[in-house]
């Protein structure tokens, strides 16, 4: 049996705003596995247990470039929120998505190479993010991109500097920049039930089938219960089958329909997704500082 530390429940209820000793159940439940306690207090509180997982604890900004029908979106990441308004820091990130949608960089070391000066520092991209690192005194990293270019019109939409989105569409601009709005508030997974990825569908059936088992209701009623959970996620995920956000008496695809636009893909960034910040054990922190005192 692992041992279940205070800064792992901590953890865990930061992660899902469970009640404490709930935490502490679901891991010694899960054997100190975390994601496995957060499976389980989903089936035990329902969504609330979903809702705070999705918190994002690292810094940074998006950034996009769109020139016609070729852009780019670009995350880069930073230690702390105060370097996000540093306007250096801005500055680079705005250049490095137009160098993107300029030049295609294959990857982010092909992205460090392109030639830019900036700030005194040069005569690549990567010297300038070196040079600010030492001026700024913060480490910070381009962690992703993704570029566009084709017959499709582009769209995009910031929501301040942590959520950006770009839409690949052809019709109408206003209603592409609606629906890039609107995936930056709903944030769905997919454009359809359909391409909904199969391993999102399967977790949210695992916690749909303990649910029912919970639930003591007879096999067949329980198997209703199950398919109604997972049609009604597959809805609430895909952007087509949401409510649009500036008239929910609408779904997104029959808003786009009525403006005669197709939307062909889309690409979403929230800062700091899937980054693990570091979590700092306070009861040790305190601990040492009280032996520290004992010591004076």
């Amino acid at each position: 049996m692992a041992a279940i530390t205070a800064s792992m429940v901590a953890e865990l209820r930061a992660k899902t705003d469970a009640p404490m000793m709930e935490c502490k159940k679901a891991l010694t439940e899960a054997d100190g596995d975390m994601a496995k306690a957060e499976e389980i207090l989903r089936v035990k509180l329902g969504n609330k247990a979903g809702k705070a997982a999705a918190r994002i604890t690292a810094e940074g900004v998006v950034a996009s470039f769109i020139e016609g029908n070729t852009g780019a979106l670009l995350e880069v990441n930073c230690e702390t929120d105060f370097v996000t308004k540093n306007d250096s820091f801005l500055a680079l990130a705005r250049a490095a998505a137009e160098l993107i949608a300029k030049n295609d960089p294959a990857d982010v070391a092909a992205l460090g190479a392109l030639p830019y000066e900036q700030d005194g520092f040069g005569p690549t991209l990567e010297d300038v993010r070196k040079g600010l690192i030492g001026k700024i005194g913060e480490n910070m990293s381009f962690r992703r991109f993704k570029r566009f270019s084709g017959e499709s019109q582009l769209a995009s939409y910031l929501h301040g500097t942590r959520i950006g989105v770009v839409v690949e569409y052809t019709g109408d601009e206003v209603a592409a920049k609606d629906v890039a709005m609107h995936i930056a508030a709903m944030k769905p997974v997919a454009l359809s039930a359909a391409d909904v990825p199969a391993e999102l569908i399967e977790k949210e059936r695992s916690v749909a089938n303990a649910k029912a088992a919970e639930s003591g209701k007879p096999a067949e009623i329980a198997a209703k219960m199950v398919e109604g959970s997972v049609q009604k996620y597959l809805k609430e995920v895909s952007l087509f089958n949401q409510a649009f956000v500036k008239n929910d008496k609408q779904t997104v695809e029959q808003m786009l329909k009525a403006a005669n636009t197709t939307v062909k893909g889309f690409t979403l960034y929230v800062v700091g997704e899937g980054i693990e910040k570091k979590q700092d054990d306070f009861a040790a922190e305190v601990a040492a500082q009280v032996a520290a005192a004992k010591g004076q």
